[in-house]
Protein backbone atom coordinates (compact mmCIF):
# COMPACT_ATOMS: atom_id res chain seq x y z
CA UNK A 1 0.00 0.00 0.00
CA UNK A 2 1.52 3.36 -1.00
CA UNK A 3 2.25 6.06 1.56
CA UNK A 4 -0.07 8.86 1.78
CA UNK A 5 1.13 12.36 0.14
CA UNK A 6 1.64 14.62 4.03
CA UNK A 7 -0.95 16.79 4.25
CA UNK A 8 -0.61 20.51 3.90
CA UNK A 9 -1.06 22.91 6.48
CA UNK A 10 -4.62 25.04 6.46
CA UNK A 11 -4.46 28.43 4.62
CA UNK A 12 -7.02 30.88 4.81
CA UNK A 13 -9.29 31.37 1.71
CA UNK A 14 -7.00 33.49 -0.64
CA UNK A 15 -3.60 33.33 0.34
CA UNK A 16 -0.95 32.63 -2.36
CA UNK A 17 0.85 29.68 -2.37
CA UNK A 18 3.90 29.16 -3.47
CA UNK A 19 6.23 26.01 -3.66
CA UNK A 20 9.63 26.41 -2.37
CA UNK A 21 11.31 23.86 -4.63
CA UNK A 22 11.41 21.12 -2.32
CA UNK A 23 7.70 19.89 -2.67
CA UNK A 24 6.86 22.03 0.40
CA UNK A 25 4.07 24.70 0.07
CA UNK A 26 4.79 28.24 1.83
CA UNK A 27 1.73 30.82 2.67
CA UNK A 28 2.62 34.06 1.23
CA UNK A 29 1.60 36.76 3.98
CA UNK A 30 -0.84 39.90 3.09
CA UNK A 31 -0.59 42.80 4.61
CA UNK A 32 -3.77 43.25 7.23
CA UNK A 33 -4.70 46.89 7.25
CA UNK A 34 -6.94 47.57 10.23
CA UNK A 35 -8.95 51.29 11.36
CA UNK A 36 -8.08 53.41 13.86
CA UNK A 37 -10.17 53.02 17.11
CA UNK A 38 -13.30 55.17 17.30
CA UNK A 39 -12.71 58.00 19.24
CA UNK A 40 -14.72 59.60 22.32
CA UNK A 41 -14.52 62.64 24.35
CA UNK A 42 -15.27 63.08 28.07
CA UNK A 43 -17.79 65.93 28.49
CA UNK A 44 -18.67 67.54 31.92
CA UNK A 45 -21.89 69.31 32.30
CA UNK A 46 -22.83 72.07 34.34
CA UNK A 47 -24.86 72.24 37.60
CA UNK A 48 -26.20 75.04 40.06
CA UNK A 49 -24.59 73.26 43.01
CA UNK A 50 -20.58 71.75 42.23
CA UNK A 51 -18.38 74.29 43.05
CA UNK A 52 -15.76 75.47 40.82
CA UNK A 53 -13.00 74.82 42.29
CA UNK A 54 -14.30 70.90 42.37
CA UNK A 55 -14.36 71.10 38.50
CA UNK A 56 -10.91 72.61 38.22
CA UNK A 57 -9.09 69.88 40.74
CA UNK A 58 -11.28 66.57 38.73
CA UNK A 59 -9.32 68.47 35.53
CA UNK A 60 -6.09 68.31 37.02
CA UNK A 61 -6.20 65.11 38.49
CA UNK A 62 -8.29 62.73 36.12
CA UNK A 63 -7.61 64.77 32.80
CA UNK A 64 -3.75 65.64 33.72
CA UNK A 65 -4.70 69.30 32.73
CA UNK A 66 -2.69 72.51 34.07
CA UNK A 67 -4.35 74.99 36.40
CA UNK A 68 -4.56 77.31 33.88
CA UNK A 69 -5.92 74.68 31.11
CA UNK A 70 -8.50 73.51 33.77
CA UNK A 71 -9.70 76.61 34.51
CA UNK A 72 -10.48 77.87 30.84
CA UNK A 73 -12.57 74.70 30.65
CA UNK A 74 -14.12 74.78 33.51
CA UNK A 75 -15.46 79.02 32.73
CA UNK A 76 -16.73 77.21 29.40
CA UNK A 77 -18.46 74.63 31.54
CA UNK A 78 -19.72 77.54 33.60
CA UNK A 79 -20.83 79.48 30.48
CA UNK A 80 -21.90 76.76 27.88
CA UNK A 81 -23.23 74.58 29.94
CA UNK A 82 -20.49 71.81 29.27
CA UNK A 83 -17.42 71.40 28.03
CA UNK A 84 -14.87 68.56 26.52
CA UNK A 85 -12.19 67.48 29.00
CA UNK A 86 -10.31 64.82 26.56
CA UNK A 87 -10.90 62.87 23.58
CA UNK A 88 -9.83 58.85 23.86
CA UNK A 89 -10.65 55.36 22.74
CA UNK A 90 -14.17 54.20 23.90
CA UNK A 91 -12.41 51.92 27.53
CA UNK A 92 -10.23 54.72 28.18
CA UNK A 93 -13.27 57.71 27.83
CA UNK A 94 -15.76 55.03 30.16
CA UNK A 95 -12.98 54.68 32.69
CA UNK A 96 -12.54 58.27 32.81
CA UNK A 97 -16.27 58.78 33.40
CA UNK A 98 -16.89 56.31 35.91
CA UNK A 99 -13.81 58.05 37.75
CA UNK A 100 -15.04 61.35 37.51
CA UNK A 101 -18.62 60.37 38.73
CA UNK A 102 -17.68 58.71 41.34
CA UNK A 103 -15.53 61.36 42.61
CA UNK A 104 -18.13 63.60 42.60
CA UNK A 105 -20.49 61.44 44.89
CA UNK A 106 -17.39 60.71 47.32
CA UNK A 107 -17.50 64.64 47.94
CA UNK A 108 -21.18 65.39 47.88
CA UNK A 109 -21.40 67.24 44.56
CA UNK A 110 -24.10 66.62 41.48
CA UNK A 111 -21.41 66.61 39.31
CA UNK A 112 -22.70 65.28 35.53
CA UNK A 113 -19.73 63.81 33.34
CA UNK A 114 -20.68 62.04 29.93
CA UNK A 115 -19.43 59.90 26.97
CA UNK A 116 -19.91 61.16 23.36
CA UNK A 117 -18.68 59.54 20.28
CA UNK A 118 -15.95 62.51 18.88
Amino acid sequence: MPADPPSLPPVSPGTPRVEDGQGAVVAERQAQRTEPPRMYQVVLLNDDYTPMEFVVLVLQEYFLRDLDTATQIMLKIHHEGRGICGVYTKDVAATKVELVLAAARRAGHPLQCILEAA
